[in-house]
């Protein structure tokens, strides 16, 4: 008897679990809505914000725009929702959205409440110049020592932030990014101190004002989320990521980073895939 019940019990299980994992396939839900709920901002370029149309643009969207076409042969197959950084955990939590792509930084803490994709972005600290400046990279920067003025936003970390790529320099705190940049044009600092994103995105917009000092630190991952569970979606994710980053649909990626971030890329290495050496 205890044989046959427990023949029983695991066959129940069995049945349960897999109605369970049923029930669980967001991937094939999207496809059965068809269309994507997505989930990011719309106040931070380049990575999200309204443009002069009043339209949604930015990488965090071209990224979102790759997802849908993924689904439906359609990029514009989406709904967006648009979210503070707060609320893309708890969005995703209560299936407000089926995705969050919010230059949203990858750390332990945050996976354990969510699944995060593979990262399409590697952010870091870059140092500013005028381009026309007593300074012309960051070796002379570092040269200087203390003959230098670092303008930063204020934050408990920003001192020992900058100190960790120039030991000797000033640094300037200031409440605000506008103000930041202010004290580099100025001439109240040598150099601003800021994401590299941001530094991109601010050199595309002022051409030939302004110089990056060559040197970034303070690595960390962008990815987009997912609700913890939902496996098979999030390897459709990775996949749309993986491959616009290495193959397919590269050349859409290489063109919103050039648009945001004024980079080129070069190709994806042909023959054995580069990022297993």
């Amino acid at each position: 008897m205890l044989k046959a019940f427990t023949l029983l019990s695991s066959t129940a299980f069995a049945c349960c679990a897999f109605a369970s994992a049923a029930q669980a396939d967001k991937l094939q839900d999207v496809l059965d809505r068809g269309y994507l709920i997505a989930g990011t901002g719309s106040t931070n370029s380049p990575w999200h914000f309204k443009d002069a149309n009043n339209e949604l643009v930015g990488f965090d969207v071209d990224m979102l725009r790759l997802i849908a076409k993924g689904l439906f042969d359609d990029p514009e197959a989406i709904e967006f929702v648009n979210q503070s950084g707060d609320a893309r955990i708890p969005n995703l939590a209560t299936d407000k959205v089926d995705v969050a792509c919010q230059f949203m930084t990858v750390t332990a803490g945050r996976a354990q409440q969510v699944e995060f994709t593979i990262p399409y972005y590697r952010e870091g600290v870059g140092l500013m110049l005028m381009a026309d400046g007593e300074y012309a990279d960051y070796d002379a920067l570092k040269a200087a020592g203390s003959d230098i003025t670092v303008s930063v936003l204020q934050n408990v970390y920003a001192e020992e932030m900058v100190h960790a790529a120039l030991p000797e320099a000033n640094v300037d705190q200031y409440d605000s990014v506008d103000l930041m940049y202010q004290a580099l044009n100025s001439g109240r600092s040598d150099a601003a101190a800021t994401d590299q994103s941001s530094l991109r995105w601010y050199m595309t917009q002022n051409p030939n004002r302004f110089a990056d000092a060559g040197h970034g630190w303070n690595p960390q991952s962008y990815s987009c989320a997912v609700k913890p569970g939902e496996q098979r979606w999030l390897n459709f994710v990775n996949s749309v990521l993986h491959e616009a980053m290495t193959g397919v649909e590269f050349n859409t990626y290489a063109a919103s980073f050039e648009e945001w971030f004024g980079v080129e890329l070069d190709p994806p290495q042909i023959g054995f895939p580069i990022e297993y050496k």
